[in-house]
């Protein structure tokens, strides 16, 4: 980073409400563009693990950032939101809306939490800027609230300013985003985001100035068009295995169309984590309590095919076991549910594993970075510290997550350890000849 962007850019001083993957990101990289900055955390440990220079979650690059923020004298973190009511000038609000239990509605009980505590300790003009993704018209509701409970009443503003984070990729899409959207209700916050963002936008950063409910709604549908672009191909992909065709030719034809393009046509598994899955759930709720849900009734649609191509990622290990999985020994490679990340929320990989599992398979998993998070949420899966000691007299070996390791594993290495050589390719990322070449029986979906 440049000694310029080091530079204070204003007076004004952040807070930021929540230090998980999002909040953390977020509070690390305002520092590192100048701001004074103070995260809050209601975690006492993961507060002392921030202030230690431990991030908590893998993220490359972010840990490196940390220490160099912590360092400047521009970030520290508390769990006492009166001293952030007094610190902050604008205040962003970070914590997760999980999917509700027992619905596909989105839980909205850490947002309210945030605002509700932060809001008594307000007692002068200050921004609120939520970037946790909610459903429409949460914003509107959050205004009433936080002026009814904050001192400084009505000369609290609330803007929203939706987050646009890639797992891998969240300290340059936070510090070189591709857009930015300021959600606002008047001319004065949006100036405050501008001044936020000022050193952002003069890279030449687009910025689109709108109202609250359409920044509300972004996010939820940018993640809903890629969901769809993604399961798309895996509709494909389940026709071309019922003609024999070769869905990873169809995709490479398709994405010569400008129309179409290529990003995010790649057959596979199929999408997980924290946000696409949940939120095409909410969004298609939420469509519905406003008695449009029938024009997003395709999400549900989108979301079955991605299912299903975990249960079919399933049938083609028991294909290649001989019709018969229990005793069969199968080696998982990965976790995660993207590479370059330690997140398993709604991981394909370990719904796999576990579907195997109960299937009467004998699992072992290996993942280069989200072991620790997998022991936690499915201690009854076997692990291996490496891929070759996972594959170990393995039958059938199956790749689930893409990490660059296992793409590059060597086939004939591999064939070295593992009882038989047969192998499904859950993500399209390995070399089918030179596994081939190597003695393999190599399956992936959508492929002859």
């Amino acid at each position: 980073m440049s000694d310029s962007a080091s530079a204070a850019p204003s007076a004004l001083r952040l807070t930021v409400i929540g230090t998980g993957y999002l909040g953390a990101t977020h509070a690390i990289c305002m520092a590192m563009l100048g701001f004074d900055v103070l995260g809050v955390d209601v975690d006492p440990d993961k507060i002392a693990r921030l202030n230690a220079g431990e991030v908590p979650f893998f993220e490359p690059g972010l840990p490196e950032l940390l220490h160099k923020a912590l360092e400047s004298g521009r970030l520290r973190f508390t769990a006492d939101y009166a001293e952030a009511g007094a610190f902050g000038d604008v205040h962003f609000i970070c914590v997760g809306t999980p999917q509700k239990a027992g619905s596909d509605a989105a839980d909205l009980t850490y947002v309210e939490a945030a605002a509700g505590t932060l809001a008594p300790h307000l007692r002068r003009k200050a921004l609120i800027v939520g970037k946790s993704t909610v459903p429409v018209g949460t914003a509107d509701r959050l205004t009433a609230l936080i002026r009814e409970l904050a001192p400084a009443g009505e000369q609290i503003e609330l803007a929203w300013n939706p987050e646009f984070l890639r797992e891998g990729f969240a300290v340059e899409d936070t510090l070189h985003p591709d857009r930015l959207v300021f959600g606002v209700a008047g001319d004065w916050a949006s100036q405050q985001l501008h001044t936020v963002f000022a050193s952002v936008i003069a890279e030449g950063t687009p910025v689109v100035v709108t109202d609250l409910p359409t920044a509300e709604l972004v996010k939820v549908a940018a993640n809903s068009f890629l969901a769809t672009k993604i399961s798309y191909i895996n509709a494909m992909a389940e026709v071309c295995e019922a003609t024999g065709a070769d869905v990873h030719r169809l995709a490479e034809a398709l994405s010569h169309d400008a129309r179409i393009g290529g990003r995010f046509l790649r057959p596979g598994l199929g999408f997980g984590g924290g946000c696409l899955p949940k939120d095409i759930r909410a969004f298609a709720h939420r469509a519905e309590e406003l008695g449009v849900g029938q024009a997003v009734a395709f999400l549900h649609e989108v979301d079955a095919i991605n299912r299903r191509r975990r249960a079919r990622t399933v049938d083609l290990v028991r294909e290649l076991a001989g019709g018969f999985l229990p005793g069969t020994r199968v080696a998982a490679l990965g976790a995660a549910f993207k590479p370059d990340s330690d997140d398993i929320r709604d991981a394909p990989a370990l719904d796999v594993a576990r579907m195997l599992q109960e299937a009467g398979a004998i699992v072992r998993v290996h993942d280069p970075e989200a072991m620790a998070n997998a022991r936690r949420s499915y201690p009854d899966l076997e692990y291996a510290d490496s891929a070759l000691e996972a594959a170990q007299d393995a039958d059938v070996v199956v790749l689930l997550t893409e990490w660059t390791v296992f793409r590059e594993l060597d086939p004939e290495a591999l064939g070295q350890v593992v009882a038989h050589r047969r192998v499904v390719d859950g993500r399209h990322a390995l070399d089918p000849e030179a596994y081939r070449a190597a003695g393999w029986t190599y399956r992936a979906l959508g492929r002859p």
